[in-house]
């Protein structure tokens, strides 16, 4: 039998981890005792791009260790059932790719995840070698991101933060019941035990003493941990996944949650749907999981106006909680609060701040909204400015028509 090309590998396992949408490098930071001397930063076949805080793209390398897997879970392209060409990196090969990206300036990182091979402390310990390796042996000081294997021993998900800016363990699926239905393997209750696990070794790793402002970061996984769930592949609605990602963001100190559209995969299983949902939907869950974590919205309040609990696909949900609220505007943007501000459609987080820094110095006028907010179509039937009050506007029976977008590319708000 042949053996596989490195290239051929690379071909098979980064089209593999395709799948994976945690793959982000927001919250990292560089890690300054590998600064000096060592190889990478965090400042083609297998890139992703990412986007960090202050907007800048990311590149890491997204490969699977291997696409073997002992799981049979039916939304899986990887399962052990499926008919799909199989391949598996060593550790070494994982290592030799990485530095080789990154010194001719392809990618800033890595994001491994894998297959679980022979049993779930194998793979882990395999994956933490990886990044062991990189850290130890080649001083690499660029990003890492590890996805956690749920059922590995502890030891070794502590020794991942160690060494990975970020953990993922993916939730998978919405709800309980539908995991143990598409995929039997794997227990709800493992999943949130890693998750648990590594919040509080997290907690426990973060140094003394108080950073003013804010607490200080963990030195175990300091860009945090996320997870995925997978929209589309059951029945739940939009009320359930938001609600389920609410508890994982409070409980567990999630840095993000990530939607992952189900796509329909070759000998798909009956269970599944032979439909996929709309993209539209997933883009909704985000702009809604955004309004829950900057925005003060409790998750009834975003769906509460939902058929059967599913979010609007032609209206933002900030926009959608509006006109279905009208009594709470139109909003005086000279005297509102900031939690007040921050319902107002077409005001995002930082245009709210200028707002307030703004008019401690003279009264805002509609035009000063136009040049803080870029557009003003949003805002005109919900705001009150010194120049500016918009009389029936605000309840005009045609103004969701009016304000309902053509299609047009996706935007967050």
């Amino acid at each position: 039998m042949t053996q596989m090309t490195l290239q051929r590998k690379l071909s098979i396992l980064s089209d593999a981890a395709k799948y994976d949408a945690s793959c982000a490098s927001s919250g990292s930071v560089k890690r300054s005792n590998l600064a000096t001397g060592g190889i990478g930063s965090t400042e083609g076949s297998g890139i992703c791009h990412s986007y960090a805080p202050d907007g800048r793209c990311i590149s890491l390398l997204k490969v699977l260790l291997t696409n073997f897997c002992v799981y049979d879970c039916v939304y899986c392209v990887n399962r052990s059932s499926s008919n799909v060409q199989r391949a598996r990196f060593s550790v070494e090969e994982v290592v030799g790719l990485t530095l080789d990206f990154y010194k001719r300036n392809y990618i800033e990182g890595l994001f491994l995840s894998s297959g679980i091979i022979r049993s779930p402390d194998y793979t882990m310990e395999e994956m933490v070698r990886v990044a062991r390796t990189l850290r130890e042996t080649h001083r690499f000081g660029g990003y890492i991101h590890l996805k956690v294997i749920p059922n590995a021993a502890p030891e070794l998900l502590a020794e991942a933060g160690l060494y990975a800016d970020r953990l993922s363990t993916n939730i998978e699926l919405p709800t309980d019941s539908s995991l143990e239905t598409l995929a039997p393997e794997k227990k709800p209750s493992a999943i949130r035990t890693a998750m648990a696990h590594i919040e509080l070794k997290r907690e426990e790793s973060r140094p003394d003493g108080k950073l003013e402002g804010k607490r200080k970061p963990t030195r175990l996984a300091p860009a945090g941990q996320s997870t995925q769930m997978i929209i589309g592949a059951d029945r739940a609605t939009d009320a359930t996944i938001l609600g389920r990602s609410a508890a994982l963001y409070s409980g567990y100190g999630l840095k993000r949650v990530y939607y992952s559209a189900f796509s329909p995969i070759p000998d798909a299983s009956s269970k599944l749907p032979l439909v996929p949902p709309p993209l539209m939907r997933e883009h909704r869950l985000y702009q809604a999981d955004w309004l829950i974590r900057f925005y003060g919205f409790d998750v009834d309040e975003i769906v509460s106006g939902g058929e059967d609990g599913l979010l609007d696909l032609k209206l933002d949900p900030k926009l959608a909680w509006a006109l279905r609220n009208r009594g709470q505007f139109p909003v005086d943007v000279n005297r509102a609060a900031r939690e007040t501000l921050l319902r107002v459609p077409g005001l995002g987080v930082r245009v709210v701040d200028r707002i307030l820094s703004s008019r401690r110095h003279h009264r805002l006028t509609l035009a000063d909204l136009a040049r803080m907010a870029g557009s003003i179509d949003k805002l005109r039937p919900f705001v009150e400015a010194d120049d500016w009050t918009p009389g029936g506007l605000t309840d005009d029976a045609k103004l969701r028509g009016k304000l309902t977008p053509a299609p047009k590319q996706l935007e967050l708000f």
